[in-house]
């Protein structure tokens, strides 16, 4: 296969596209503990050009674990704090009036990146929070009517804390229908939690990445040329209707009261055909789809009032359903 050159002239051989891609779990690991399956939904969104919404309570390393993943590929990266004051221009940019030329000129704000970490986005009201939809979606920000296109690859990886906890904000639905994982980061088992605690007395420091000796080992065209090979990976018809199946289900679950929308269920059918590339298939199965299917759909439904107060979750309710829809032989 012919290699392809990013803008720093790496040549990246499509062959090798998978290697890399693993070799990013294995790196973002020396930094983060026990947090694998948040890894690896990372390296998929990456794969699917989707943005990933990372929820757990303040301290299990939700934002380590995009540093380290911005670190351990070669992609510009910002990070914005959300906070109650933050202004929607924070975020976009804003014009600013140039005293020497008299003119206005456009100030780009920290979305002009590649990888934009957006910390406890829920901290911010919902206007800001809305200043990111079109940057999430059409991957352009609007400013006085000129719209002006951001950088490729472009991905939001934003972190939150429970909605139940004091000064949070839900996010909109339009919003969270925009992000293609929301990935859970639980609290460490007890074995991590002492690895944690053995790495920081051997002086590991969470703020030097460097020290702790992760480093690039994906560029920009080995994620072309991966995403490349994904969109070669076979979807069968009976694949296809079976991910139909499990989102139309969602609609007529007593439980909830939105259901997973057809967005939802092209998300669903990308995330499946990512993993399974990343497992070294060509094709995708029933298997594949249910692997993916917890964190492509639980911010994409609601539960009524009743079923919340039962105990009901978004993820019961899902698990219920992938035991019920027919599974294709």
């Amino acid at each position: 296969m012919d290699p392809t050159t990013d803008n720093a002239g790496r040549t990246g051989v499509p062959g090798n596209a998978r290697a890399s891609l693993e070799a990013l779990r294995a790196e973002i690991a020396k930094a983060v503990v026990g947090q694998d399956a948040a890894v690896t939904g990372l390296v998929v969104a990456l794969l699917c050009r989707g943005h990933v919404l990372l929820e757990g309570v303040p301290g299990v390393a939700k934002t380590l674990l995009v540093r380290a993943l911005a670190a351990a590929v070669e992609l510009d990266t910002k990070r914005v704090q959300f906070t109650p004051d933050l202004m929607p221009s924070d975020v976009t940019g804003s014009l600013v009036y140039d005293t020497r030329s008299a003119e206005f000129s456009f100030l780009p704000g920290p979305v002009f990146t590649n990888l934009l970490l957006a910390d406890e986005i829920n901290r911010t009201p919902p206007k800001t929070q809305s200043s990111l939809l079109e940057a999430m979606e059409e991957r352009q920000v609007t400013v006085d009517g000129t719209p002006r296109p951001l950088p490729e690859p472009f991905l939001v990886a934003a972190t939150q804390n429970p909605v139940e906890y004091e000064g949070t904000y839900p996010l909109p639905e339009a919003q969270l229908d925009r992000f293609l994982l929301k990935l859970t980061v639980p609290l460490p088992s007890r074995e991590d939690e002492i690895d944690v605690l053995t790495r920081h007395a051997a002086g590991f420091n969470p703020r030097d990445l460097g020290a702790a000796g992760v480093r690039p080992v994906a560029s920009a065209a080995d994620l072309e040329a991966a995403r490349a090979e994904v969109a070669k990976t076979t979807v069968s018809p009976e694949i296809a209707a079976y991910v139909v199946d499990v989102c139309r289900a969602t609609r007529e679950s007593p439980s909830l009261t939105l259901g997973v929308s057809p967005r939802g269920a092209t998300a669903l059918l990308s995330t499946a055909r990512a993993w399974a590339w990343l497992t070294g298939r060509d094709y995708v199965t029933p298997d594949d789809v249910k692997a993916l299917a917890l964190p492509t759909l639980r911010h994409r439904v609601q539960l009524r009032p009743e079923a919340e107060m039962e105990g009901v979750t978004t993820d019961s309710v899902i698990n219920a359903i992938l035991a019920h829809v027919p599974v294709p032989r």
